[in-house]
């Protein structure tokens, strides 16, 4: 077994990869002529989005829309950089709300928290000590 997507669902798929790309410095990989789904190339694991039409689709059952819940779901994306101040305040400035500042945690790391117009938490984290 090989951990290979997330992906996430919103109102917007071409809306959240231009944020995403703006706010974190990620590269498109590609957006389907629909525009119902989009990747960003993420290394090893795709983080992607889907239109929420996709979930009620996939699954009629239905789902918490991020975007529509006044507090943030139970799950976060997370990315590692070396300066997590300047890239809390980059994103900030892109269209995220703050959750939480920059902080030093026990364990030695900067991390941050931060919700996409989207609905999604972001932490924004330095890699950890060895």
């Amino acid at each position: 077994m090989k951990f290979a997507y997330t992906i996430i669902y919103v109102p917007d798929v071409a809306a959240s990869l231009s944020f995403f790309e703006k706010a974190f410095g990620c590269r498109r990989r590609f957006l389907d002529d629909s525009g119902m789904y989009g990747e960003l190339d993420t290394g090893a694991t795709t983080l992607a989005f889907a239109v929420h039409e996709m979930g009620t689709f996939n699954y009629p059952g239905g789902h918490v829309e991020a975007h529509k819940s006044a507090l943030p779901l139970g799950f976060e994306v997370a990315f590692v950089t070396d300066d997590v101040a300047q890239a809390h305040a980059h994103a900030l400035q892109s269209g995220a709300r703050e959750l939480s500042p920059p902080s030093q945690k026990p364990w030695g790391q900067t991390v941050s928290y931060l919700r996409c117009p989207d609905g999604i938490m972001v932490e924004l984290c330095t890699p950890l000590p060895e």
